[in-house]
């Protein structure tokens, strides 16, 4: 599996998103000491980018500028040649080489797939839905590569900068948005397009929003927050089909949404947030097993080619049992977190690391970290919400027993706490077994949510008196959260593994606000749910830098 002895390790990487351009970043070393030759083909012709903040970029809160990762600029100063607008039209195994939509073929000894993930299109009548198997992309390969969907004027997804212009050019006009799915994106993106004046209706066929991360309770209580908030939640209702009106440019422009129990639901803009699934098309073509993603095991190398990578939310991380190789359909997938595609871009950055400099594979570095749940946060002015684990749970459900009668848990009861204030767009559920946190959903309660994601990714146990953690939000709080949340080595940001100590030490060092702070740490800079936990810590860095002044004589 090694390359030819005396020359450096190719590495070809398909795809420039923050997950690729985390890969090169972490690679450069060997590329600047010649042990590793590096070519990254990033399909966008702009350089990388947070995808979690198209939406305030939408809406004018966020400029490109801020969402700007790494830049094609700064990987070549490392001498990492970066093709922006540029497509990987196939693979061959057999040669090791990719075919790029420009005509050039790169050779490669490995090659990293980091092509993310592509917006689901529901099934409705109006709209066309491009199958993606095996036959549809030997027929239509070269189409189906170069574009992710081929829908209707009027009606968009929210995964690049195109659709962002898109969701703009309504916002301005004070238009009507249309968002199909109760999702965080589309949450988010309905709350800042309502905030920025265009008028909003969220449509989604279960009863309460976020059905995969709260529970009825915490959905409830959400659904009632986003009402206030000026957006619109139409629930219970399935999409079926869109209607047109006749476009003044020419064509045919969405018009309305219907659903199956015969609402039309007009608008400007039909904004498709409905989930994503994994780019795993030149996987297919190549012959690549794929599952939900592309299959790899833990060492993150393809099930069928131990020269083909992949990492981030293309990658559908399983070992790869004899079992398992014998099934058709199989379990998991890639997590849709950008911190665990981080986390793998660096680890296997570091194994190429070693194989480059040692001339063969790194048989001292272990595997990746098990990632655990990740905390998932709306982020919007007036709506807060934190949710991590299964929180279906009531506190009056009886744990579910053996043959025997014997609890699933002996060692381990469970136990589920509960506040409710609906009318004040406030709810918490927490639920432990032992004392630990296993699961819990915060709403309306910032500092509430801050103490409890510490607990949660320390493994902390909670107080006997749940109580004490819900006056954290309360008027009479003295210093917010417990003394533990601004320890030094205590983490802030869960992405990129940034603690209390390395943001006060750059906020010394002039970093002195959470812009600068991303900068210079990387907190921050990833799902964007720590942002409030960084303006504290500097908060408190400024208070002492007060303290400490010399009162004037």
């Amino acid at each position: 599996m090694s390359p030819r002895p005396g020359r450096p390790l190719r590495i070809v990487v398909v795809g420039f998103g923050p997950v690729g351009a985390r890969f090169a970043e972490e690679v450069a070393p060997g590329v600047r000491d010649g042990s590793i030759q590096m070519t990254v083909v990033g399909q966008e012709p702009v350089d990388a980018y947070n995808r979690v903040l198209v939406a305030d970029h939408a809406v004018g809160s966020t400029g490109l500028a801020d969402m700007t990762l790494v830049s094609a600029e700064d990987l070549a100063l490392d001498g990492i040649r970066v093709l922006r607008g540029t497509t990987a039209m196939q693979i061959d195994r057999e040669t090791r080489t990719v075919e790029l939509d420009t005509g050039e073929t790169l050779p490669y000894d490995r090659l990293v797939l980091a092509t993310g993930a592509r917006a689901n299109v529901p099934t409705l009548d109006g709209v066309d839905r491009r199958k993606r198997d095996l036959p549809a992309l030997e027929k239509y390969g070269r189409s189906l590569l170069l574009s992710d969907h081929d829908l209707p004027r009027g009606v968009c997804t929210l995964r690049d900068l195109a659709d962002a212009d898109a969701v703009a050019e309504v916002v301005r006009s004070g238009g009507r948005i249309v968002v199909l799915g109760a999702g965080v994106l589309g949450l988010e993106l309905a709350l800042s397009a309502a905030r920025a004046g265009a008028d909003v209706v969220v449509v989604h066929h279960g009863p309460t929003p976020m059905p995969r991360n709260l529970d009825r309770g915490g959905g409830s209580v959400l659904a009632a927050a986003l009402r206030a908030a000026g957006v619109e939640v139409i629930a219970h209702s399935r999409a079926e089909a869109i209607g047109h009106r006749d476009d003044p440019a020419g064509g045919r422009h969405f018009d309305a949404l219907i659903t199956a129990d015969g609402k039309r639901i007009t608008g400007d803009l039909l904004v498709l947030s409905c989930g994503v699934s994994a780019r795993s098309d030149l996987a297919i073509l190549a012959g690549v097993r794929v599952g939900s993603g592309v299959l790899v095991g833990e060492d993150l190398s393809s099930w069928s080619d131990e020269r083909i990578f992949a990492i981030g939310d293309c990658a559908h991380v399983l070992a790869p049992t004899p079992e398992l190789r014998s099934e058709r359909i199989v379990p998991g997938g890639p997590s849709g977190l950008i911190g665990p595609g981080w986390r793998q871009a660096e680890w296997l950055a570091a194994r190429f690391l070693i194989e480059a400099a040692a001339g063969g594979p790194p048989l001292e570095l272990g595997p990746p970290p098990v990632e655990r749940a990740s905390t998932v946060a709306l982020k919007a002015e007036r709506v807060d919400v934190v949710a991590v684990g299964d929180v279906q749970a009531e506190p009056w459900d009886v744990e579910s027993t053996t043959a025997d009668g014997c609890s699933v848990h002996p060692a381990a009861p469970r136990s589920v706490s509960v506040w409710a204030d609906p009318d004040h767009g406030r709810y918490v559920k927490m639920i432990t077994r032992a004392g630990v946190l296993t699961a819990f959903v915060c709403i309306g309660m910032p500092r509430t949510a801050a103490e409890l994601t510490l607990l949660y990714d320390g493994g902390g146990e909670l107080p006997a008196d749940r109580s004490v953690l819900l006056r954290l939000d309360g008027p009479d709080a003295i210093g917010g959260a417990s003394a533990d949340a601004f320890a030094p080595s205590t983490t802030v940001c869960t992405c990129n593994g940034v603690t209390v100590g390395r943001i006060m030490d750059a906020a010394q060092s002039g970093s002195t606000t959470v812009a600068c702070i991303g900068k210079a740490t990387r907190a921050g800079t990833g799902c964007g749910g720590c942002t409030g936990r960084i303006a504290a810590v500097l908060e408190r860095v400024a208070d002492g830098d007060r303290q400490s002044e010399p009162v004037p004589a």
